[in-house]
């Protein structure tokens, strides 16, 4: 049986094995695959994994023999899953495999912008100690966490975990979310509407999936009903974010802050406004990277391929 990973550097750039794969077929391994090379590169295998890699109607059509295609991920927008479907391909996908990093790392946007760490080490390592005349300063505002409110839209796996650092460190939060767990309603943790959360949230963070009603959820007259000087995570998904709402509001001072690992072109743009706005974190959608994370994500990209061989197929979005 022949495999085909389409994009595989940014799951495995060297320091993960692909052994798992190997003792289940013929394997090939693309670091990267433009398109005009997806249907040459799949070819006649009957499994495919990609990551962001689009496998298209025209794709499945021009690849017969394609039967299971896998996706190193979470999110399988980039495949015409419904189409899979009609035509008897299976698409799995890595339900569960950062939420432990993702939390870390939306908290850790968090405490940069709190303190502002990387600021005040630069400016030691540039002299600024060394000259000053007192034996303390800071340059921007610092910030303590303790009796500040997180909002957490999206209260799934992810919200969730990002919530328990947040009452960690003695913050309450404000959940907002369809589904909602009762036991996990506490003195510092409750479920409200939407409006209320965007009242009294000194914190936003988004952790909702990208749906319609969720598109834009950052936008100019949701930020007006926001505290002066909020801030605002995003380690989701980018089009959740009007950007230029965002920056504009960035830019006036509403917000006071904003750590995007997402943006809603990625790689980001040159001319998003975001990269000029006041105040703002930018990395490059890496919350979900840690080593830990990757190796979870293709253990059980290989879970699911032997489950799919044995007959009995996991972690199905088109089933």
């Amino acid at each position: 049986m022949k495999i085909v990973i389409l994009d595989g550097y940014t799951e495995n750039p060297g320091d993960l094995s692909w052994e798992g794969f190997e003792k289940l077929g013929d394997l090939t391994v693309y670091d990267r695959t433009p398109e005009e090379l997806i249907v040459e590169r799949i070819g006649d295998a009957e499994v495919v994994y990609t990551n962001k890699t689009p496998i298209t109607k025209e794709t499945i059509d021009a690849c017969p023999n394609m039967k299971f295609i896998g996706v190193l991920a979470t999110g399988y927008n980039v495949i015409d899953v419904l189409y899979a479907k009609e035509k008897n391909v299976l698409v799995s996908n890595i339900p569960t495999y950062g939420t432990d990093a993702v939390s870390q790392f939306a908290i850790a946007m968090l405490l940069e912008m709190s303190h502002h760490i990387g600021l005040h080490s630069d400016a030691v390592k540039d002299g600024e100690w060394t000259s000053n005349p007192d034996w303390t300063f800071w340059k921007r505002p610092l910030i303590e966490l303790a009796g500040k409110t997180m909002g957490i839209i999206g209260f799934g796996r992810i919200g969730q975990g990002t919530g328990r650092i947040a009452q960690a460190l003695g913050m309450k939060v404000l959940a907002y979310d369809a589904h909602k767990f009762d036991e996990l309603v506490s003195d510092s943790c409750r479920y409200v509407e939407l409006d209320e959360l965007f009242r009294e949230s000194d914190v936003i963070s988004l952790h909702c999936p990208l749906f319609p009603e969720t598109q834009g959820i950052i936008n100019k007259e949701n930020i007006a009903k926001m505290k002066d000087g909020v801030k605002i995570i995003n380690t989701s998904r980018g089009p959740l974010v009007v950007e230029q709402d965002l920056a504009d509001a960035l830019n006036s001072g509403k917000v006071s802050g904003a750590g995007l690992d997402v943006v809603s072109t990625e790689p980001i743009r040159a001319d998003n406004p975001l990269l000029t706005a006041k105040n703002t974190y930018l990395t490059p959608h890496i919350a979900w990277a840690p080593k830990e994370s990757r190796q979870r994500l293709m253990d059980i990209a290989v879970s699911n391929l032997k489950a799919y061989l044995e007959g009995a197929p996991v972690n199905i979005v088109n089933g």
